[in-house]
């Protein structure tokens, strides 16, 4: 998305707020579905900016059936970097 066409960033905690919402509800709602069950309301254009970020930053995913769900385990991070069926593409 380009700046130039954003109108509102989103404030870091409503960042915080999707993406707490997101990890409760992994895989359940589409990105529509996501936006209107969200426990504080918010334009969805400020919405698609948080969707977007989240999937630059690699912490979302959206699977085949176009829902939402969360990827990013840090905890997880070490034990995927020892396993040899996982690799960075260079």
């Amino acid at each position: 998305m380009d700046a130039k066409q954003i109108l509102r960033f989103p404030r870091l905690d409503t960042v915080l707020m999707v993406e707490k919402f997101i990890q409760e509800y992994d895989g359940e709602y589409k990105k529509r579905a996501l936006w209107e069950n969200l426990p504080k309301k918010m334009m969805y254009q400020t919405f698609c900016v948080i969707i977007d970020y989240l999937l630059y930053s690699r912490k979302i995913s959206i699977d085949s059936e176009a829902k939402i769900g969360w990827i990013y385990y840090p905890k997880n991070k070490d034990e995927n970097i020892k396993n040899k069926n996982l690799f960075w593409s260079k």
